[in-house]
């Protein structure tokens, strides 16, 4: 059963068809119309994620996968933040002032922080180069700690990866590159932020592109298939890439604009066709 057909052109099919009636037409061409009006839709079954028969609806089914600690790595941009009881020595190890945090945007954000270099380190004023490449944020805040215990005591550090940004291109609602403020993000969640997959993307053939150590790798996740939750690249990692490709019935939305546009000539002449027809039957 399909249900991709908006009411609006079923009813332009439909006057489609009684222009064939009206001018009476071969019955082949009404059964090409009603042919091209099923191969121009998608079945429901082609929507569905996860399409597994073995969750319950009575119990939650356990799926183990414990997402990977992110390392930093040249490139990243992290925001750090010290803070003392002493306000104004504490000041000193900032970039930005405590009172600029609550008006940030994405640009002033990525400004007034750290960009770890390509030898992995960043330079924290007066406390010199720190290496932080191959650490994870939490050991990259405990390290950053203990440089500034000599200048700062009892120091509070907090760390933040800001460059966590995915990029969503293909068939979504709203492509393009979305910051996740968040340890820890999900393919679904990247795709919730493009507005979901529409109905003529191919919930099977999802292009994942991630950065590694070597350049780029890439693979297709399925996500009509309940295993993708156990997958490790079910959770994303910064500057991925997520392509949706489209299914074939896409390349069969030009036909049924064209047919949107002849439908609407084609009512005019059935209407007069009709007409014609009631005057000489009287």
């Amino acid at each position: 059963m399909c249900y991709s057909l908006t009411i609006a052109v079923k009813r332009q099919y439909f006057i489609l068809l009684l222009f064939c009636i009206a001018l009476n037409m071969k019955q082949i061409i009404c059964w090409f119309l009603i042919f091209v009006m099923m191969m121009s839709c998608i079945p429901n079954r082609k929507l569905i994620y996860f399409k597994d028969q073995g969750f319950s609806t009575t119990q939650a089914t356990a799926i183990q996968n414990e997402p990977k600690v992110y390392a930093l790595q040249p490139g990243d941009v992290i925001n750090v933040r010290i803070k003392t009881l002493d306000a104004e020595s504490s000041a000193n190890f900032n970039i930005m002032p405590d009172q600029g945090v609550f008006n940030f945007n994405a640009p002033g954000l990525y400004i007034n922080s750290y960009s770890i270099d390509s030898a992995g380190m960043i330079e924290l004023p007066g406390a010199g180069s720190l290496k932080l490449a191959g650490l994870s944020i939490d050991a990259a805040q405990k390290k950053i700690k203990l440089s500034v215990h000599e200048f700062l005591n009892d120091a509070m550090v907090i760390v933040k990866l800001v460059s966590f940004k995915v990029t969503v291109l293909g068939e979504v609602a709203n492509p393009g590159y979305y910051y996740v403020y968040s340890d820890q993000a999900t393919i679904l969640e990247g795709l919730g932020l493009a507005g979901d997959i529409t109905d003529f993307g191919n919930r099977e053939n999802i292009t994942l592109v991630r950065q590694s150590d070597s350049g780029s790798e890439a693979i297709l996740l399925n996500l009509r298939d309940s295993d993708i939750l156990r997958s490790e690249f079910y959770y994303l990692s910064p500057n991925d890439v997520i392509y949706v490709q489209p299914l074939k019935a896409k390349s069969k939305r030009s036909n049924i604009a064209t047919l949107n546009i002849l439908s609407v000539f084609f009512a005019a002449v059935t209407a007069t066709v009709l007409a014609l027809n009631y005057i000489d039957d009287k």
